[in-house]
């Protein structure tokens, strides 16, 4: 079933004039409200702010000297709060605590002095570091004049300030989050309470899951929301270090316990409790930078002696000078940063005299504390250059800290459980707990009425419409019998069916691999009358399927010592050498031979890999169901199409003049390496069958950039391959784009950046009778897979939500589509010149169905599985895409890894 959501007001439709194309020659407006389907009224998660018509925003930039960052940045804003200059005016202060402050009421303050002092500090202590904060005045924002904006029935009305206010009204209301002493924050609108009464979930002996609530205000139709949807995080356990260390099972590895502790706060329990004037006790709380380290202070005049990476108390030295030698054992060392007291080795300037000592026996003799675990690695809460030690048994985990690690299988799968929940329980939370832990309550955040801002109390409704699935077609027009957006390939009571274009396997095989030792003590083991049953087996199932496959090779086995086993790499060069195709069957899942595993047959050597898990693998019950799955990608990987939509049910593209492109980009995740570049993807259809999309991977300029920098030899492959693979005699008269991956933000530099570079390689691959044509004619849709993340539609912009699946289990959420520029649908349904200003009024055609049909359509082409997806295909290819390149980019050289072998590279290869 298909859900399209639509926040049009009824009364305001008859009044709008929808002709025009563009908003000031900007994002196309919305041609039309699409009609077809039946009506349905849903909740949504969306609360209605309104504004005082009076209220004016004051818009500040903060920028502080020194620099700096992180928390240190938090709390010297703070701070600035606190300033005498500013005490007049804390009621009509919010900020973002970075760089904006917001004010209810202007002031000409331009300059503020801030003594650095640390959190429930009466005072600074002695040399502490003075900070110059500037306060520049950018603008003043009307917040009704927003309002004014969407209830205009004037869609030729724009409003410059229009992001400006949101964001204004988004610092208003998250600076409660991060003002309030009792809740957890991630990112800039990720909200988690501390409190006894949140809902958590164990995760491991480390780990913890919260449940919280993400809220960002957004403008709909006539109002301004505010999205409100539950939200899950995993945080740090609070514990001793010690047992945090011993619980996570990596005391000895300590490269990677060091990536799981970095950044982590702690706080020091060996030294005397200090309180302010309320009687609060002052936190002394430190962030850990690593373990200790051969190289740490190598610049020092006394540099520590450490044996080794991750030594122990006993094995780690400093240099202790000869003033705090004589001092007795109850003085305490230098830390090297104002009234700081820990184990720090002194710096050049120190005094000549002096001894080194352990830090072990420095606890003993300075605090009377014998360190119980002498191998536990010793922490460094200072930084390479300047390192302060700790040792774990007197650093104990602060609370409300999110963890930065990947979550392992079990953690996962422990989240997953913790975080499914049918949609009437996350609607309930929203409202019993989201409103006050977001601060929406007035109960819980008094600025909402010092701003005079109100937040409904109960969820909004929308219109909504259920679209009738599309037909989809089997070998010999076999049609399946979709329910639920799903279907099967063996029908009850039916005969099973055929790919609609199989393909042909003549030589390929099946590696069995085994670790030595007791590493996977779970794993599947085969004998190899077992293993040979096994992919006979499969061997039945993909002819079953319509692939005219050859019995296969003698499956083989082999052990391997570690992932990084010469013997693999020795095995997949063989096998690239004489076989079109390996299954591999993987002693556990996920583990990281998986990735080498792809780096090896995708880049390396050339050979199509499918990788299967033993214990998976061998269950009798599924087993047919998993090979099906199996031979899912087994045919798109060398070529087939595994079903089609009906071309009634494709518009345009059944006229075969139109190539369907999906971008997006990946970042470097955790497990990658340090030197690991951002990489954006490209998929693209070969024709109207929509069954092959071959991919093409690029490394961006730079790191965290998310428009593609490569687009414009990206597209010019993909063109060639249309008229190649696709066996066609002109290139496509339509592209169209649906790009992965962008925020709302970032809409305006997809046509300022990535728009001029699919220009310019038309310009090189289209001849100039076709350009006097005005081909290509593109259109750029953006999908947003977290929907949650854009407000209700608007009416001045061609916009739509899409649900085309069903949620397996919890709660299934819509992707959300954007115009940005249009030169296909509207010309080609009007007949329109270049320049597309000619309103869409051809009898009987509305545009607007006819996209979301068309994306409908395209979530049911996803060729992997037999059920529509959540967004659709050509964005979510290019995502699946971009995770095969997190796969290289894990182990291997960053700057060639992403060059896919030249046989597999006109291929579905990343499937």
């Amino acid at each position: 079933m298909v859900r399209k959501v639509e926040d049009a007001l009824q009364a305001g439709k008859a009044s709008l004039n929808l002709g025009n194309p563009s908003l000031a020659d900007g994002f196309p407006t919305r041609p039309s409200y699409g009609v077809k389907g039946s009506d349905v009224v849903l909740w949504a998660n969306y609360f209605v702010l309104d504004t005082p018509r009076q209220l004016l925003l004051q818009q500040y930039h903060i920028s502080v000297t020194p620099a700096a960052t992180g928390k240190k940045l938090t709390q010297v804003i703070r701070l600035l709060l606190q300033a005498p200059d500013l005490l007049p005016f804390q009621a009509d202060i919010a900020t973002d605590f970075r760089s904006t402050l917001i004010s209810r009421r202007r002031f000409e303050i331009q300059e503020v002095q801030v003594e650095y002092r640390g959190e429930d500090e009466d005072e600074p202590r002695p040399g502490a570091r003075q900070y110059t904060v500037k306060l520049d005045f950018i603008k003043v924002l009307e917040a009704s004049a927003l309002t004014e904006y969407l209830t205009s029935t004037n869609l030729s009305a724009t409003y410059d300030d229009k992001l400006a206010v949101i964001q204004a009204l988004n610092i208003f209301l998250n600076h409660y989050a991060k003002s309030a002493g009792n809740l957890a924050t991630i990112g800039a609108s990720k909200t988690f309470s501390l409190s006894n009464e949140s809902d958590t979930w164990i995760l491991s002996d480390c780990l913890i899951a919260l449940r919280g609530f993400f809220a960002s205000v957004r403008a709909a139709t006539a109002r301004v929301l505010v999205n409100v949807n539950v939200s899950h995080g995993a945080f740090y356990q609070e514990d001793r270090l010690d047992a945090l260390i011993a619980k996570s099972g990596l005391r000895r590895d300590p490269r990677r316990l060091e990536a799981f502790l970095k950044g982590l706060r702690i706080k020091v329990t060996h030294l005397k409790d200090r309180h302010n004037k309320s009687g609060k006790v002052i936190l002394r709380a430190k962030t850990i930078s690593g373990v200790a380290n051969k190289n740490d202070g190598h610049s020092l005049g006394h540099p520590p002696i450490v044996k080794g990476f991750g030594s122990g108390a006993k094995e780690v030295q400093f240099w202790l000078d000869e003033k705090n030698v004589s001092a007795g054992p109850s003085t305490q060392t230098p830390a090297g940063k104002k009234g700081g007291k820990g184990t720090r080795s002194q710096g050049k300037t120190a005094a000549s005299g002096g001894k080194y000592i352990s830090v072990f026996d420095h606890f003993l003799s300075t605090h009377g504390i014998r360190i119980a675990d002498v191998t536990l690695p010793v922490i460094n809460v200072g930084n390479r250059d300047n390192p302060s030690y700790m040792p774990a048994q007197v650093c104990h985990v602060l609370p409300g800290q999110p963890a930065k690690t990947k979550l392992g299988p079990a953690e996962t799968q422990n989240m997953i459980r913790f975080a499914v929940r049918r949609p009437v329980e996350n609607a309930r939370s929203i409202v019993m707990k989201g409103r006050h832990t977001s601060g929406l309550s007035p109960d819980t955040n008094p600025r909402l009425s010092q701003f005079g801002v109100t937040v409904s109390p109960d969820l909004i409704t929308v219109s909504a419409r259920v679209l009738s699935p599309p037909k989809i077609v089997y070998k010999q027009n076999q049609q399946a019998q979709v329910m639920a957006g799903g279907w099967n390939l063996v029908p009850r009571n039916s005969a099973s069916l055929k790919f609609h274009t199989g393909t042909v396997l003549q030589r390929w095989s099946c590696l069995y691999i085994e670790m030595e030792g007791n590493l996977y003590p779970r794993a599947q083991k085969f004998t190899p009358e077992s293993l040979a049953s096994l992919i006979g087996g499969f061997h039945s199932v993909l002819k079953d399927t319509g692939i005219a496959a050859s019995p296969p090779l003698s499956p083989q086995q082999v052990q391997l010592s570690d992932t990084d086993d010469i013997k693999l790499d020795n095995f997949i060069k063989r096998a690239a050498s004489s076989l079109q195709l390996l299954c591999i069957i993987l002693p556990a899942s996920p583990i990281p031979l998986y990735d080498r595993i792809k780096q090896l047959g995708d880049v390396k050597y050339g050979i199509h890999t499918i990788c299967s898990v033993g214990t998976k693998i061998a269950k009798l019950s599924g087993q047919d169901q998993y090979f099906r799955n199996e031979a899912l990608k087994l045919n798109l990987k060398l070529g087939g199409d595994n079903h089609i939509v009906s071309p009634a049910n494709l518009a345009l593209v059944a006229e075969n003049k139109t190539m369907i492109v999906g971008i997006d980009v990946t970042h470097p995740s955790p497990g990658s390496s340090s030197m690991a570049p951002s990489v954006a993807g490209m998929v693209a259809s070969i024709n109207s069958q929509l069954g092959q999309w071959p991919g093409i991977l690029s490394i961006q300029k730079e790191r965290r950039q998310e428009m593609v920098s490569d687009l414009q030899s990206m597209l010019k492959s993909r063109l060639h391959l249309w008229r190649e693979k696709g066996k066609h005699a002109t290139l496509p008269e339509n592209i169209l784009v649906y790009r992965d991956g962008v925020s709302e933000g970032q809409y305006q530099k997809v046509l300022d950046e990535e728009l001029p570079l699919l220009r310019a390689a038309c310009r090189e691959v289209y001849s100039i009778p076709d350009q006097s044509k005005g081909l290509p004619r593109l259109t750029i849709v953006i999908v947003e897979t977290d929907a949650d993340h854009r407000g209700v539609t608007e009416a001045r912009s061609w916009d739509f939500f899409l649900q085309a699946h069903t949620a397996l289990q919890g709660t299934a959420r819509p992707a959300h589509y954007f115009v940005v520029l249009d030169e296909i649908f509207r010309r080609r349904n009007t007949g329109a010149g270049n320049k597309g200003k000619t309103p869409a009024t051809t009898p009987g055609k509305n545009i607007a169905d006819e996209l979301q049909e068309l994306t409908q359509s395209m979530c049911y082409v996803f060729g992997r599985a037999t059920k529509a997806v959540s967004y659709c295909t050509p964005a979510y290819y290019a995502d699946i895409l971009c995770e095969r390149a997190r796969c290289y980019s894990k182990v291997f050289d960053p700057q060639s890894f992403v060059k896919t072998h030249g046989r597999l590279e006109n291929t579905m290869f990343y499937i």
